[in-house]
C-alpha cells in the first residue's frame, strides 16, 4: 500500500513516515500542500492522510479539489480542531475517516488505516 501525508508540520511527517515504513507501507510526505495535491492526483496513491489546517491551502479545499479530479485516493484527515461541521463537511467531500491530533499512540493511526482497506 502507497501512503502519500501531506502536513505542514515537519515533526508529524516525520513521525508518521516512520511508523508506516516500519508497517511495511510505502510513504511520500508532503509539506507543501500544494505539492502534495499534485502527486496525489497525478500519482497511484491508494492513501492519504491529510491535516485540515495549513497556512498555505487548507485541508478541506484539498479534499475538495482531489474529489472533483474523481482521484480514487482514500483520504483520512487530521485535525486538533474536531468539530461536528468540519467532520462533516470532509465526508461529503470523501474523506474516508477522521484523526484527532495530538494522537495518543500511533497505533489509532494503524487502526484507522486498516479500517479502510
Amino acid at each position: 500500500m502507497k501512503i502519500a501525508i501531506i502536513d505542514d508540520e515537519q515533526d508529524i511527517l516525520n513521525i508518521l513516515e516512520r511508523y508506516l515504513v516500519k508497517q511495511g507501507y510505502q510513504v511520500e510526505t508532503f509539506s507543501n500542500p500544494q505539492n502534495g495535491l499534485n502527486a496525489v492526483k497525478n500519482g497511484s496513491f491508494d492513501l492519504l492522510l491529510l491535516d485540515i489546517m495549513m497556512p498555505i491551502l487548507d485541508g478541506i479545499s484539498l479534499l475538495k479539489d482531489l474529489h472533483d479530479s474523481n482521484n480514487n485516493t482514500k483520504v483520512i484527515m487530521m485535525t486538533a480542531f474536531d468539530t461536528l461541521e468540519r467532520s462533516l463537511e470532509a465526508h461529503k467531500y470523501g474523506a474516508s475517516n477522521y484523526i484527532t491530533k495530538p494522537f495518543k499512540s500511533l497505533d489509532v493511526v494503524k487502526d484507522k488505516i486498516k479500517e479502510i482497506i
